[in-house]
């Protein structure tokens, strides 16, 4: 009986303090189910996101030859393309990503490009401009033919072409065709971009990293048809998976590393770089394959000819290599789930010590990582390659930037930078070369979820790993910040690129695993999603389901608040109110009273005018029953009359007047909009402590002011919000009650006087004038 009370009460103060915000004039539903903003379900993608009975996608294989010119920094191609049309439409012509045009001089992404800040602009800045408008890029296109040789007619449109069909490509059917194609190379240090080449002037050798060197097929897909977006330099790439088999010829002294398996070692390597090879498939730590003394042999040498290195990569979405006569070349075979990968880095002696140290380690570790939580990685090789790419990354190789000093040294910093970005472009093999996410219109479905992996995998490396993004108190000032766009913005038209692409997304997900779903619910879902899409082509809604159908927790109310809009999380402690029974018991009541009145603290005229003399101390007549009548006192009438009380109760409701509980109540204010979880910490005086987790569902009658009860036989000494900092909160000022000072730092510094022209002029007299003849 006692307990129905309990909620009778309870329920009561609950309509009390619960005064809704959002109304007819002021409507406002943070919970709203993604009804409007997701496409419906049907027979190609589930409504649990899941593929679709009748799922289907594209695929293309290619067969290549490439020829790199290392005296004129040029790349010489052809390849045979057979497209497999495994959709339900018949195609009346094909589109190809032809994303070398991105360089061309009449090329949209140049024309588009903004002007740069014109305050204290370094010199690279300027030289990058120069260069990039005299550069002769592009591809140049000499041929493009069916399979008996007969030219096709074909359309370039900037960084896509169009090849018309002599026959419509049914459901089913396949069809051949090739390209002939050149272009200049783009020096990477000079113009930038995600391929390139490096010149080092000491040793007067170039190291190149290749990738948007074919023209690939345009993906054409169940949601948009072909997706022919052109290639504007933010947006990546969507691309569709197919066989490889690649030869690339190179100057013979040339050490090359490309996506897949080599394929003719005994062509290509020496004897002893093919035992030390075969060492590696045992070796508890990396094996040298080309030592450092063979790579500064090759510095010095000039090639006497050519070789080609053959490649063959199986379902792969895309293919990229890197060549150079600089590299040393270290392996280490690693399993991985019963799945045998060749673990290989590729670097010059400018990577060194950091790269023998650090990079093929990182492969391994990132492996681990990710396959523990998406699936075992499938492919049979592993490489990362330091060059002029900062970061990049393709099927089975990624190129990665950060080398030590000059000297062989380097900082803490760059020690994680280097282990960083390894893991970062290694673990894109899952998103998107596996898990193949479309990266023009959506990057955060790739970077983000990369990213998230990322900062899991950073943490297990090392103790108190300095993680950039991930971490939620790291996202704060973005989040707050007025120049941004939501997650769900096409890529190209993203601001805060990194911030809001790669660092929220991440964050999110931290979240949504570490507070609102717990780890166990959300490593379930999350791998289930990379599980159902590995080397399928997930979109947005795919994984939103997804992560809702496996976890069985409705979540639009995240996606909407963390990907479809920019709130942000900034909950205020606005008010603490403090209720107690009244009992009505005069020998309580009374005493109470009593001590409230005491405790209320002296008036400053009070205490001046103690030392008084008062009248009636000066004419004691005048004092009458109210100058001696206590108002506290209890008296018989005021027995009877709460005992006839006592009997118009229970035998529970009288044990209620006893509990002797505290309802404090505690107005919550949603500053920022983004509707969260609450995390409070309450001390209380008995120097004990409770956390209280409040499911983000508090917010849903009232998006923006609640007020939460906590009843308790105990005091109250203060309360903090958010006291882990996982909530990504803005503004932790107004976490606390009471509230705390706001801590600052400042330094000291003595003021210098400059000095005036003419002393100037004395402490640095100028040059005697010299006369012109």
């Amino acid at each position: 009986m006692l307990a129905k009370l309990f909620l009778a009460l309870l329920l009561t103060l609950s309509c009390v303090f619960a005064a809704h915000a959002q109304s007819k004039s002021h409507p406002s539903d943070k919970f709203k189910q993604l009804g409007d903003e997701l496409p419906t379900a049907n027979d190609y993608r589930a409504a649990s996101g899941a593929p679709g009975s009748r799922y289907w996608q594209q695929r293309a294989d290619y067969t290549i030859d490439v020829e790199l010119d290392d005296a004129r920094q040029r790349i010489t191609g052809k390849e045979t393309v057979t497209y497999h049309n495994l959709s339900p439409d018949t195609l009346s012509y094909l589109w190809l990503q032809v994303d070398q045009n991105i360089w061309a001089k009449d090329s949209d992404s140049y024309k588009t490009m903004t002007a740069p800040s014109f305050k204290d602009l370094p010199f690279h800045t300027i030289d990058n401009l120069i260069a990039r408008r005299d550069f002769d890029g592009g591809y140049k296109i000499t041929s493009v033919t069916d399979a008996r040789g007969a030219a096709l007619p074909h359309t370039i449109v900037q960084t896509m072409m169009r090849i018309d069909l002599p026959q419509p490509l049914a459901p089913g059917a396949s069809v051949a065709f090739s390209v002939e194609w050149n272009y200049n190379i783009n020096d990477q240090k000079r113009i930038g971009g995600r391929t390139g080449y490096e010149f080092f002037k000491e040793d007067g050798n170039y190291l190149y990293e290749i990738a948007q060197w074919f023209p690939r097929m345009a993906a054409y897909n169940d949601a948009s048809g072909w997706q022919h977006k052109q290639f504007l330099g933010s947006g990546e790439f969507t691309l569709e998976f197919g066989n490889y088999r690649v030869r690339i010829t190179v100057p013979d002294d040339h050490i090359v590393a490309a996506t897949g398996v080599l394929q003719n070692p005994q062509e290509v390597l020496t004897r002893a770089q093919r035992e030390r090879l075969e060492q590696a498939r045992t070796a508890k730590q990396p094996v040298y394959i080309v030592t450092p003394a063979e790579a500064k042999a090759n510095e010095s040498s000039k090639p006497r000819g050519k070789k080609t290195w053959v490649f063959f990569a199986d379902n792969v979405r895309d293919f990229a290599f890197a060549s150079s006569r600089k590299f040393m070349w270290d392996a280490q075979l690693h399993d991985v789930g019963g799945n045998r990968v060749m673990a290989m880095s590729y670097f010059p002696k400018e990577g060194n010590p950091l790269w023998e140290k650090y990079s093929t380690h990182a492969i391994m570790h990132t492996l681990n990582v990710y396959s523990r939580y998406t699936f075992n990685y499938p492919y049979p090789v592993a490489i990362s390659v330091n060059g002029p790419v900062g970061g990049m990354e393709y099927p089975m190789i990624c190129f990665n930037g950060p080398r030590p000093e000059t000297d062989g040294t380097y900082s803490e910093s760059t020690k994680h930078a280097l282990i960083s970005v390894v893991i970062h472009e290694v673990g894109h093999n899952f998103f998107p070369m596996i898990v193949n996410s479309d990266e023009r219109n959506w990057t955060w479905m790739d970077e983000g979820l990369n990213t998230f992996l990322q900062y899991l995998a950073e943490q297990e490396w090392e103790r108190g790993y300095p993680s950039r993004r991930g971490e939620p108190k790291n996202i704060t000032e973005y989040m707050a910040s007025e120049n941004q766009v939501p997650i769900m913005t096409q890529s190209d038209s993203v601001l805060q690129f990194g911030n809001n692409s790669y660092g929220k997304p991440a964050t999110a997900l931290n979240i949504l695993r570490e507070t609102v779903l717990g780890r166990e619910l959300f490593d379930y879902a999350f791998r289930e999603y990379a599980r159902r899409w590995k080397f399928k082509r997930p979109l947005p809604a795919d994984f939103f389901r997804t992560m809702e159908d496996a976890s069985g927790v409705d979540l639009d109310w995240f996606w909407r608040g963390w990907f479809y809009s920019t709130d942000h999380t900034d909950i205020s402690i606005e008010h603490v109110r403090l209720y107690t029974i009244d009992t009505r018991d005069p020998e309580v009541e009374r005493e109470r009273a009593r001590q409230e009145k005491a405790a209320q603290p002296e008036t400053l005229s009070d205490q001046r005018n103690k030392s008084q003399t008062k009248r009636v101390e000066q004419f004691p007549t005048l004092n009458d029953f109210y100058n001696t009548y206590d108002e506290f006192k209890v008296t018989a009438s005021d027995r009877e009359e709460f005992q006839k009380y006592l009997e118009t109760l229970t035998e529970d409701e009288r044990a209620m007047l006893k509990l002797g509980l505290n309802f404090y109540v505690i107005e919550l204010k949603n500053v920022g909009g983004l509707v969260m979880p609450v995390i409070l910490q309450i001390d209380y005086t008995d120097g004990t402590t409770d956390e209280l987790r409040i499911p983000a569902e508090i917010w849903r009658y009232d998006n923006f002011n609640v007020q939460k009860l906590i009843m308790t036989n105990k005091e109250i000494k203060s309360i903090a919000l958010d006291p882990h900092l996982e909530t990504a909160d803005v503004e932790l000022e107004n976490n606390f009650f009471p509230r705390r000072p706001v801590k600052s730092r400042f330094q000291l510094f003595k003021e210098e006087k400059k000095l005036n022209p003419m002393q100037e002029l004395e402490k640095k007299p100028l040059p005697p004038a010299t006369t012109q003849p």
